[in-house]
C-alpha cells in the first residue's frame, strides 16, 4: 500500500516533486545572447529601424557642495545620476524564467548614451558604477554619484551677503535630437525636495533650488537636446561678518576715538598710523578671497577702500594741526619783556662774597675763586626754567589765550570731526542698504 502522506504528495504535484523549473539570471543573458564580446549590443544605438529615436530620460539630485571657490570661479558639486533608455533588442517572457523581470550587468556589455556636461573642467578620477539593470521590456537603467569641478561666472558684487546660481548642462556629444532626445525625468520642485532630503554637506552655503529646465540649441550640423539644471545657492555670512566686517567697523571706532588724544603730543599721530596699517592688512586678506576679474566692483572692497580713505584723510588732517599747534609753541616764543626787565633788574651777588666786597681770598677763608661762578650758572639755568614752565602755566591754567594758529586747528579739528561722523553715518546706512537690496 501507498502511505498516506505520498498520496497526498502525488494528488498535489502530479508531475512529481523534483520537476520544479530552477532559473538563474545567466540564462536570461544566454536567450538573449548578451555576452562582452557581442558587438551587437555596444556598437550602435540599440534601435532595429535607425529612424526611431532614443529617448533617454535624465534624472539628477544634488548630493554635496564639496567647494565654492571664488578667485578660481569653481563650483564642485557631488550629483546623483539616474538614467533610462530603450533597448528595442532586449525583451523576454518572464513567465519563462520563473518570474524574472530584472537583471544587472556590467556597463560596459550595453550601449550608453554620451551625455556629458559642458561645464565641466576637470574629470571625475573616482571610479564609475560597475553595473546596471535590465529589464524584461527592454528598459535599461543605470544610477551613479559623481564629483563635478564646473566653471560657474560667480557675482560677487553683493559678498559676503550674495546669492549664487551654476548651471550643469547635460547634452550628447554626437547624436542629434533626431536620434537621441533627453527628457528630465522629474521637475523642479520634486528635484528640489529630494535634493534636500539626500544632501550631506553644504559647507558655507545653503542649498536654496534646484530648477530644470529642457530647451534644443542649433549648430552648424544639426540641433542637439540639453537639459539644464541650475543650483541656487546662498551664501552663510556669519564668518566673514565676525571676522573681516567687525574687525574693520572696530578699528573705524578707534579711529573716531583718537579725536579726543590730545594734539599737544605724538601719541595721536602714531595711534592713527597703527590703524591704518591694521587696515591695510585686512585690504591684504580680502585680496586673497576675491577674483582678481570682476564685472561689478565688490561692495565689500568699495567698503574697505572708502574707511581706508576716510581714515587717511583723518591722518592728514592730524599732521595739519599738529603743525599749526606747533608754530604757538611756548619753546618757539622769545622770552617775555618783563621777564627780560626782571632779570636785569636781579642782582647777580655771589654767595661766595663776603661782607663788603671782599672776595674769599681777601678774608682767608681758604674756599677757591672758581666756586662762584659755577653757582652762577646754576643760578641762571634754574631762572630761564623757572621763565619756560611760567610761560606754559599762563598759557593752559592761567586764563591765557592761546594762538591764532592753535585757535585755527581747533576750529579746523572741530569741523573735520563732525564731517567724518556725518560721512562715516552716510555710507554705512547707504553700504547696508545696497547689501540687503
Amino acid at each position: 500500500m501507498i502511505p498516506g502522506a505520498v498520496l497526498l504528495l502525488l494528488l498535489l504535484f502530479p508531475d512529481g516533486v523534483s520537476s520544479r523549473k530552477v532559473c538563474s539570471y545567466q540564462d536570461v543573458l544566454d536567450h538573449l545572447n548578451l555576452t562582452r564580446g557581442n558587438e551587437v549590443f555596444t556598437s550602435t544605438r540599440p534601435v532595429l529601424d535607425h529612424t526611431h529615436r532614443t529617448v533617454v530620460q535624465l534624472n539628477v539630485y544634488l548630493y554635496s557642495i564639496v567647494a565654492v571657490t571664488e578667485k578660481t570661479q569653481t563650483f564642485v558639486p557631488v550629483i546623483w545620476i539616474e538614467m533610462k533608455w530603450h533597448n528595442e533588442r532586449i525583451s523576454w517572457d518572464r513567465s519563462q524564467f520563473c518570474g524574472i523581470s530584472q537583471v544587472s550587468l556590467p556597463r560596459e556589455m550595453l550601449w550608453k548614451p554620451d551625455l556629458f556636461i559642458y561645464e565641466m573642467t576637470q574629470s571625475d578620477e573616482s571610479l564609475p558604477s560597475p553595473y546596471l539593470y535590465i529589464t524584461d521590456k527592454g528598459v535599461v537603467s543605470f544610477e551613479g554619484d559623481l564629483k563635478v569641478v564646473s566653471s560657474c561666472k560667480l557675482d560677487v558684487h553683493k559678498f559676503p551677503f550674495d546669492t549664487q546660481h551654476c548651471s550643469l548642462t547635460f547634452s550628447s556629444l554626437i547624436y542629434m535630437v533626431d536620434e537621441v532626445h533627453l527628457v528630465p525625468f522629474s521637475n523642479s520642485s520634486r528635484a528640489t525636495q529630494f535634493s534636500r532630503e539626500v544632501m550631506k554637506a553644504q559647507g558655507e552655503w545653503e542649498f536654496l533650488n534646484l530648477a530644470i529646465s529642457n530647451i534644443t540649441v542649433s549648430f552648424e550640423r544639426g540641433e542637439w537636446d540639453q537639459i539644464i539644471y541650475t543650483v541656487t545657492m546662498r551664501r552663510r555670512p556669519l564668518l566673514y561678518v565676525v571676522n573681516f566686517l567687525l574687525p574693520i567697523l572696530f578699528l573705524l571706532c578707534l579711529d573716531l576715538a583718537s579725536f579726543f588724544i590730545s594734539d599737544h603730543r605724538g601719541e595721536k599721530l602714531g595711534f592713527k598710523v597703527t590703524v591704518l596699517l591694521a587696515v591695510t592688512v585686512m585690504q591684504l586678506i580680502l585680496n586673497d578671497i576675491l577674483p582678481s576679474m570682476s564685472n561689478n566692483t565688490p561692495l565689500i572692497a568699495t567698503f574697505c577702500i572708502v574707511i581706508f580713505g576716510l581714515m587717511l584723510l583723518s591722518l592728514v588732517e592730524t599732521i595739519l594741526v599738529t603743525h599749526l599747534m606747533e608754530r604757538d609753541s611756548p619753546s618757539q616764543e622769545s622770552c617775555r619783556p618783563g621777564d627780560e626787565k626782571e632779570e636785569n633788574q636781579s642782582p647777580h651777588v655771589c654767595p661766595c662774597e663776603a661782607p663788603g666786597g671782599d672776595t674769599p681770598e681777601e678774608v682767608g677763608s681758604g674756599r677757591p675763586a672758581g666756586e662762584c661762578g659755577v653757582l652762577l650758572l646754576i643760578l641762571e639755568e634754574l631762572r630761564r626754567l623757572q621763565r619756560s614752565q611760567a610761560l606754559l602755566l599762563s598759557d593752559t591754567m592761567d586764563g591765557g589765550t592761546p594762538g591764532c594758529w592753535t585757535r585755527a586747528a581747533t576750529k579746523i579739528n572741530t569741523l573735520f570731526f563732525i564731517f567724518y561722523v556725518v560721512t562715516v553715518s552716510l555710507f554705512l546706512i547707504f553700504i547696508c542698504k545696497e547689501w540687503s537690496s
